[in-house]
């Protein structure tokens, strides 16, 4: 653990490795109050590492806590040693899923394993908190325009792109969060896309869904649709895989776009595309 560490140490690393441990531990909960609050605003992830049962000798009591961010590094402390590492481990485990999860771990027999020798059990509660998800809508027309206002009103970040300076306006789509008249190349310059971006593609057609798909394509997007039917579909897609686009990569994409519930009107298709893209999130 973080103060028992040392006594383990053959190495000036190790010995280091345990005061950086102390060191981090020494922060007040303001600080990391303070740190996950400035992460919060900064749509940065982090998971709240909590120490919230122990029974027998353990290093730290029930309350205390450790930020942890998806490069590892950490602010405040849960016990150091090999018990924070594998804290770190789950949570950026939690990152991929963004679900909270509940670790314990023993820490009486090093040998068989376990993460230290203290002699006691630590429960912790992993809570991560991701960035507020976004809709990334490219076109702007009737589809697009009402996507963008179901989005919002549903809570989502919307990022609205289209290089028709007549719609990619505050006027025409005012509930958008961010508006870039432009070459998605432009987007994504201003707008990255993430592992929380869903993309609706309800473009005018073909030729610029081949445009825009492979940048795309190369993102980490949970979720990718391009509305049309299925034979403009196929027609795009023969011709991205042509272009080089491996067959596992073009087939990401979710197409026709939304959940089959006979819509017609652009609000209904919007409906019929949020609630895919709903789904899709809490799968």
């Amino acid at each position: 653990m973080g103060e028992l560490l040392s006594d383990d140490a053959s190495s000036d690393d190790a010995s280091h490795d345990a005061l950086s441990s102390r060191e981090r531990g020494a922060v007040s909960e303001r600080d990391i109050l303070r740190a996950l609050t400035d992460a919060i605003d900064g749509g940065s992830p982090v998971v709240v590492a909590t120490v919230i049962e122990t029974s027998r000798s353990v290093p730290r009591r029930p309350g205390s806590k450790m930020l942890v961010h998806p490069d590892g590094s950490t602010i405040g402390s849960v016990g150091g040693g090999e018990m924070e590492g594998r804290v770190v481990a789950a949570s950026l485990d939690a990152f991929t899923d963004g679900k909270p999860r509940r670790v314990r771990y023993d820490l009486v027999d090093a040998a068989s394993g376990d993460p230290g020798v203290c002699g006691g059990t630590v429960d912790l509660y992993l809570e991560p908190y991701m960035p507020t998800p976004t809709v990334y809508v490219i076109g702007c027309g009737h589809v697009g325009r009402a996507v963008v206002d179901l989005a919002h009103w549903l809570g989502f970040r919307v990022v609205a792109v289209d290089d028709r300076v007549a719609l990619a306006t505050a006027e025409h789509i005012p509930h958008a969060d961010a508006i870039i008249c432009g070459h998605i190349t432009d987007a994504l310059a201003k707008e990255p896309i993430g592992t929380q971006t869903s993309v609706v593609l309800v473009t005018r057609n073909v030729a610029v869904d081949l445009g825009i798909l492979p940048h795309i394509l190369a993102t980490d997007a949970l979720y990718i649709g391009v509305m049309g039917s299925r034979r403009r579909w196929e027609t795009t897609r023969a011709q991205l895989i042509d272009a080089g686009l491996p067959a596992s990569q073009v087939d990401r994409v979710s197409t026709p776009i939304g959940l089959e519930i006979n819509a017609e009107t652009p609000e209904e298709i919007a409906v019929s595309i949020m609630a895919e893209i709903v789904a899709r999130r809490r799968a």
